[in-house]
């Protein structure tokens, strides 16, 4: 019978075995962001074209900062958002990941 290397393992140590961990963790952290501007939008009742007018950009900045596959957003561009719909963003490290440093 054949050992299954990753059993008994987290899917963080799968992830990172397999170079995906960051790329995952990305992608999660940019769904609650979406999730976050959709609520705001909702609340303030801002549609994808007023946000956009609103941050004076284009239509499809707003449509990569709603795409939760799309992890390169700028920092400007949340920003923009931010005070397009009066959210202010709070960035917070948490835990001691040293042990992952090579």
């Amino acid at each position: 019978m054949a050992q299954h290397k990753h059993i008994g393992s987290s899917l963080n140590d799968l992830l990172e075995s397999d170079g995906t961990l960051e790329q995952a963790e990305a992608e999660a952290l940019k769904r609650v962001i979406v999730w976050q501007v959709q609520q705001a939008m909702e609340h303030s009742g801002v549609n994808k074209s007023q946000l956009a007018k609103r941050m004076h950009t284009s239509r499809t900045v707003v449509n990569r900062l709603l795409d939760a596959k799309d992890t390169g957003v700028t920092i400007t561009t949340l920003v923009k958002a931010g005070h397009a719909l009066g959210v202010t963003w709070t960035l917070q490290a948490d835990g001691d990941h040293s042990s992952r440093v090579a």
